[in-house]
């Protein structure tokens, strides 16, 4: 007897060669929607959003533009996941990853039409991806050595990397911050340490690093506003307990004084908790929540500062860069970490006040504070800077650096492209696509500048048969042009990992066959 019906009713299932043109079709689409943010003339795109206030974001970054669609397509998905992948571990390529594994299908779905197997597409694809690393990594240059020559390197990648972003125009200056700020991480990659300030008003240029760290507050009445040498406390602790606070529960008095007697026990009970605070002889008290006007005045007639409603992420950053421990409980003062830092002051920024720590413990930290025209600029800007810190973190770390500008993609795909010639039978075809594919990135950043991409690659493809060749496209004169001098690099670890996750994830929507949808639970009417 014939099964008639598997799946429920709405469930629906496609097969074979539908089925692998829908993931086809899916992961095209998704490449051609960020094919246009790639390369230093490509374009911004503005991401609506329907919830309330319809937020505005407007982007050139391909992991926050993929972030924010709702994808119905499982290919796709694929692509949007390699790119935040991409995201979290090097920060950047997020464009170019998704554009290569789109490509990659392209040349696959010509393939598969061609009667190619999908598993036999994939194995060349393994083996051109594993000569294309191998031709990057005979061409990587080490400056770990040379310390001079290591800092021009990271210049030049936060330079490249800034390029194609928002802060293009000011370029060197941004730069040249970022560089500052990861030297002061000494090989470290975590960048909590760093951190970032927007404040509307001003241009981009007034952009600055300041050395240690800015809480964005201001400082109570009648407290001091500047201390040096200061001790820390920091806490998450209730400062708001002197007034009647009982919730929920119906408290019975014969008069109004024994009203009275609880607020004063209440009030009482706050006086000796502000004094066990102050005996651990601080001067400065930075809590996570409120601190009303009584403990206030209290810690004021002691000579301290008193912050309140630090958020989260400020009093975990000023913990762990004043060397101090975040407190809740002050029975045992010995026990309790304190944070230091030489100087503390009130500064202006714009129209803000701000609190300044200088001279703090941990002397890694730093404060970028980025100033402009408005909460959308500042909001590209940060994301622009974030993936710059974020390369050049991995790269004080993996300190190979390659050329950009299209030419490691012509390097690969020659060398993907003598292999092809040199492998007997139907592999040989994937091998060839996998060359054709890599080729398709200077393609699209000449496109995106509106040159003649098909004379410039095939310039490029020419001049590339040389030995020793620098040659990239050059898009600001319009022509190939010498890298090297051009001083447009790019960090190694991006670049493999760009291949790498483009192949693996290109292999994965190959080989599907099937898509089988489930069909949505209903909610039973329960009456």
């Amino acid at each position: 007897m014939a099964v008639d019906k598997l799946l429920k009713d709405e469930a629906s299932e496609e097969k074979g060669e539908r089925a692998r043109m829908a993931s086809f079709i899916g992961a095209m689409a998704i490449a051609d929607l960020v094919k246009t943010t790639l390369g230093p003339k490509g374009m911004d795109k503005i991401l609506q959003s329907t919830g309330r206030g319809r937020q505005v974001t407007v982007t050139n970054d391909g992991a926050t533009i993929l972030k924010s669609l709702h994808i119905d397509n499982p290919a796709a998905k694929v692509l949007v996941d390699i790119s935040k992948v991409q995201d979290d571990e090097v920060g950047d390529g997020t464009t170019s990853v998704v554009v290569l594994a789109g490509e990659l299908l392209k040349e696959a779905e010509k393939l598969v039409a061609s009667k190619i197997h999908p598993m036999t597409i994939i194995e060349g694809y393994r083996m051109a991806a594993e000569c294309a690393r191998n031709a990057l990594l005979g061409k990587v240059v080490d400056n770990k050595a040379d310390l001079e020559k290591f800092k021009s390197d990271l210049m030049k990648i936060a330079m490249t990397t800034l390029c194609s972003k928002i802060l293009s125009q000011d370029k060197e200056h941004f730069a040249q911050l970022a560089v500052d700020a990861v030297m002061r991480l000494k090989g470290s990659t975590n960048l909590e340490s760093i951190q970032i300030i927007k404040k509307p008003g001003g241009s981009l240029k007034d952009s600055f690093l300041d050395e240690g760290f800015i809480l964005d507050k201001k400082i109570g009445i009648g407290q001091p506003k500047r201390i040096e040498n200061a001790k820390i406390l920091v806490a998450n602790t209730a400062m708001d307990t002197d007034k009647v606070k009982i919730y929920g529960a119906r408290v019975r008095v014969d008069s109004m004084s024994r009203v009275a007697e609880i607020e004063g026990a209440e009030k009482e009970k706050m006086r000796e908790k502000v004094k066990k605070i102050i005996g651990h002889g601080i001067n400065c008290f930075v809590n996570r929540q409120l601190i009303y006007n009584f403990p206030e005045e209290l810690f004021a007639d002691a000579g301290i500062l008193a912050i309140e409603h630090a958020d989260f992420d400020g009093i975990e950053r000023l913990a762990l860069v004043t060397g101090g421990e975040i407190a809740s409980t002050f029975d045992n003062p010995e026990s309790v970490k304190l944070g230091y830092c030489k100087l503390i002051e009130e500064i202006m920024i714009g129209e803000d006040k701000l609190i300044h720590f200088s001279g703090v413990g941990m002397g890694q930290a730093c404060t970028i504070v980025l100033r402009g025209a408005s909460h959308h600029v500042l909001d590209e800007a940060e994301r622009s800077l974030h993936d710059a810190l974020c390369v050049l973190s991995q790269t004080v770390n993996d300190s190979r650096v390659l050329l950009g500008g299209g030419w490691p993609e012509m390097i690969m795909s020659k060398k993907v492209d003598e292999l092809a010639r040199k492998t007997p039978g139907k592999k040989s075809h994937a091998i060839e696509a996998f060359s054709r594919a890599l080729q398709a990135i200077p393609t699209i950043i000449a496109d995106n500048a509106g040159l003649d991409s098909a004379d410039l690659v095939a310039q490029l493809r020419a001049e590339h048969h040389k030995e020793d060749c620098n040659a990239g496209i050059d898009v600001i004169s319009g022509s190939v042009g010498d890298m090297a001098e051009l001083g447009i690099s790019e960090s190694f670890k991006v670049k493999q990992a760009i291949l790498l996750s483009a192949t693996e994830a290109a292999e994965m929507i190959l080989r599907v066959d099937e898509i089988i949808t489930c069909a949505p639970r209903r909610r039973e009417d329960r009456m």
